[in-house]
């Protein structure tokens, strides 16, 4: 029933509007010991999934922001990211401060260069510690003491080749090489592990080799590296895998971490 006007009342007071603030000290944060930024595609499924198994660190921590992308994975559509990379950088707690910048895309960092991806992020974070997960794969390679490397892609022709010379350009010598073949990233992402470790065994099948790297962001490894190296009895590492570890490398942490694999287990 509605009320009367000789029945209305005023809203009671708010009880704690005008109490004092009380005390409270800070601390350093979830990120004490290091700020990370993860830029990521906008169509990866994949890549926050993988970072959250491994960023287990106390004081250790991930701010992630998206990059647009075409889900259609060509030379030309990755070479159109470049100009998003430092608007996207930009959005990465500013003013606050971050440790290091990882690029999520490995055919992009290929497609346009890892000095071109470094150089797009310091124009929103000069100097910054920067990486790719190319740049990490590399990284992953020499901690390893690999020359001699087994890649495991979901690429188009074009951008395999374009891989391939990539790598072969840093002084990697690529001498297996198997793809899925498949360039759309929101399929690329359900890809099952268990056909990626297949992958894996066909790449390392009959081939002298000293690693295994699984290119691509979008593609799982972490879950199942440690089980897939035991296996195949060889360094495995994947995009995200290797940009995680030297993300944290780069920002001074050096902890092992049981289950991740061999990487896992070495500073860098």
């Amino acid at each position: 029933m509605v009320a009367s006007p000789a029945e209305t009342r005023a809203p009671a007071a708010v009880p704690g509007l005008d109490l004092p603030a009380l005390p409270y000290r800070m601390d350093e944060g979830v990120a004490a010991r290091a700020a990370i930024g993860l830029l990521v595609l906008a169509t990866d499924q994949t890549m926050e999934y993988e970072f959250r198994q491994v960023m287990t660190i106390p004081g250790a921590a991930v701010y992630a922001t998206r990059v647009y992308n075409d889900a259609e994975i060509t030379l030309e559509t990755l070479r159109a990211m470049r100009p998003l990379i430092a608007p996207a950088t930009a959005l990465i707690l500013p003013d606050l401060r971050l440790d290091v910048i990882a690029f999520g895309c490995t055919s992009a960092s290929i497609a346009l260069g890892e000095e071109t991806i470094f150089a797009e992020i310091r124009k929103a974070r000069p100097a910054i510690a920067c990486t790719t997960p190319v740049t990490a794969a590399l990284a992953a390679f020499r901690a390893f003491g690999a020359r001699r490397i087994g890649v495991l892609t979901p690429y188009s022709a074009e951008v395999n080749a374009n891989v391939a010379r990539y790598l072969e350009g840093r002084g990697v010598e690529v001498a297996s090489f198997r793809s899925f073949c498949n360039p759309d990233d929101r399929q690329v992402a359900r890809i099952a592990v268990a056909s990626i470790a297949a992958g894996i065994r066909e790449v390392a099948r009959g081939r002298a080799l000293d690693a295994v790297f699984v290119s691509c962001t979008s593609l799982r490894l972490c879950e199942a590296v440690a089980e897939i190296e035991a296996e195949v009895g060889l360094p495995v590492t994947s995009s995200d895998h290797a940009l995680a570890w030297h993300s944290l490398r780069l920002a001074g942490i050096a902890d092992p971490l049981p289950g991740l694999g061999r990487l896992f287990r070495l500073p860098g």
